[in-house]
Formats: C-alpha cells, sequence, structure tokens
C-alpha cells in the first residue's frame, strides 16, 4: 500500500460525515510499515466501538467507517474466520464490523456486516509462512500461496467496499 497523509485518510471515506471524519482518531503514520500493508485498518482509541479501514481502490484511497458490537455485552464468546485473510490459524480475536451504506441507502439505516480480525492484522495473517502441510518443503511453492493470499485478502476487502458503496 502507498503511504497515505492524514488529510487522504480523512478525504477517502465513503460512508462517514465530515464530522465523523475530522473526529477519527488515526493511528501513528509514521510507524507504518506501508509496504506490508494490503489496507489500513485500526481502532478509534478514543471511541472503542469505531473503527476505520482505508483500501487502495482503483487506484485511490477509499475508506470506512466501521462500528463493532459493544464488548461489554454479554453474548457467547466463539471461534470465527476473519472473511477479509481467512486465517485459520487466528480464530478467536475476529470482530462482527458494521457499516453504514454510502449515500442516501446509509443515511436511510441500511448497513452491511462482516467478521474481520479485531485489531486489524489480516496484512500480517496472510504473510505468515505456510505451514508444511500447506506448502511442504518447496520455497517457491510457500511463496505462491502467500502471493495468492494477500491477492485473496485484497479481493475480498474490495468486495467488501464495493458493497458499502452499492445502492441497490
Amino acid at each position: 500500500m502507498e503511504p497515505l497523509t492524514e488529510k487522504q485518510i480523512r478525504a477517502s471515506f465513503v460512508n462517514a460525515s465530515k464530522r465523523e471524519a475530522a473526529q477519527a482518531t488515526l493511528p501513528d503514520l509514521d510507524a507504518l510499515r506501508w509496504d506490508r500493508l494490503d489496507y489500513l485498518g485500526w481502532r478509534d482509541r478514543k471511541a472503542p466501538l469505531s473503527a476505520y479501514a482505508v483500501l487502495e481502490v482503483d487506484g485511490s484511497p477509499t475508506g470506512i467507517l466501521l462500528r463493532a458490537g459493544d464488548p461489554g455485552a454479554e453474548r457467547v464468546k466463539r471461534k470465527s474466520v476473519c472473511v477479509w485473510c481467512n486465517d485459520i490459524v487466528v480464530t478467536d480475536d475476529v470482530t462482527l464490523y458494521v457499516a453504514r451504506r454510502a449515500g442516501a441507502a446509509g443515511r436511510q439505516g441500511n448497513t452491511i456486516g462482516t467478521l474481520i480480525c479485531t485489531d486489524f492484522v489480516c496484512s500480517e495473517n496472510v504473510r505468515r509462512r505456510p505451514t508444511s502441510a500447506e506448502a511442504g518443503t518447496d520455497d517457491a511453492v510457500r511463496e505462491q500461496i502467500v502471493e495468492r493470499r494477500i491477492a485473496q485478502l485484497r479481493e475480498r476487502s474490495e468486495q467488501f467496499v464495493a458493497e458499502v458503496l452499492s445502492t441497490v
């Protein structure tokens, strides 16, 4: 992912008001390893139920505002798989995030949800070394697996953004 500025990030949100975008608490952009990110995702440390994801879609940054369920609500903790990275190793730190649809549909209260790694570690997950059961001992096969995982992460996350933008 190409490095983004604060201004680019705030201007990228497609389902947030200008006020919501301006109030977002951004991560430390200088500390990020942009070359190892397929999207920028973070939870707002000042508003724990708010989260954000910014992806490159058609060459430009596209951001979405997400809401997490109340962590204090009594619910059964279940193992889940992140829809974006499909990581089968870490299955206990996944959250249902809900995004308001963009435009008129979002103003009418229409939303869409998906399961995503709670702390948006999908880029790390897809780059983990494949096990010998997945790839054997062939390093070329391991590289292909990682490249395929990265491509699939980008495809699935972009598909979610497309659903947020959808007027249907």
